[in-house]
């Protein structure tokens, strides 16, 4: 075994234990952050995997790629994600953003969530026609319609189909955070925190 390899498996064993101050005692090298052991993980992957904040940011700081990727193309963020690790994501997601200007969340799904609609109904300019039905006369009080992440709302689940009201202003989204408490959770609101660690998410 190299010199090379022993320092590599010193880092990997580091990462997986949370030895923080081992990886700053190593004080490894470039090459060595980012070369992958027999599962394909590096110490950044291990690390992220197992949710340790303050091994995943000594490995940062030692110069870890954030945005590397494996043979299952997920960077450290996705594993930490995967793993229930809120913390550790948070932490990966801030380095990404920083490096590349964009979020690695901003590819997930639309939201919606379901209101009665009578609790839509008591937003000042709310149309009086909206929500009827086909004979005109209004719907009841107590129908699920859908706030979507644009603050459209439908009298179904998928944005931009059956649009009940679609009139986005300032009052709008003012009503929609503080009287109905909406908001679109982003993947770390998504997650449960787990507690013990995790191989591969």
């Amino acid at each position: 075994m190299t010199a090379g390899s022993r320092r590599e498996t010193a880092l990997w064993t580091a990462s997986k234990t949370g030895d923080s101050k081992a990886i700053g005692d190593l004080a490894p090298t470039g090459e060595e952050l980012a070369a992958r052991d027999a599962a394909g993980w590096t110490a950044l992957d291990w690390a992220a995997g197992h949710g340790d904040a303050a091994t995943v940011r000594a490995l940062l700081a030692a110069g870890a790629d954030p945005l590397a990727t494996g043979e299952d193309e997920r960077p450290p963020y996705e594993i930490a994600l995967a793993a229930g690790h809120r913390e550790a994501a948070r932490i990966l997601r801030e380095r990404v953003r920083q490096s590349t200007g964009e979020d690695p969340a901003s590819s997930w799904m639309p939201y919606c969530r379901a209101y009665p609609l009578d609790a839509l109904r008591a937003y000042p300019d709310w149309p009086a026609g909206a929500a009827q039905r086909p004979d005109g006369a209004p719907l009841p009080g107590d129908t699920l319609v859908y706030l979507h992440h644009d603050l459209t709302v439908t009298s179904g689940i998928w944005p931009g189909e059956d649009i009940v009201f679609d009139a986005r202003t300032p009052r709008w989204e003012r009503f929609c955070r503080q009287e109905l408490g909406f908001a679109v959770p982003d993947d770390l609101d998504l997650i449960t925190e787990t507690t013990t660690g995790s191989n591969h998410g």
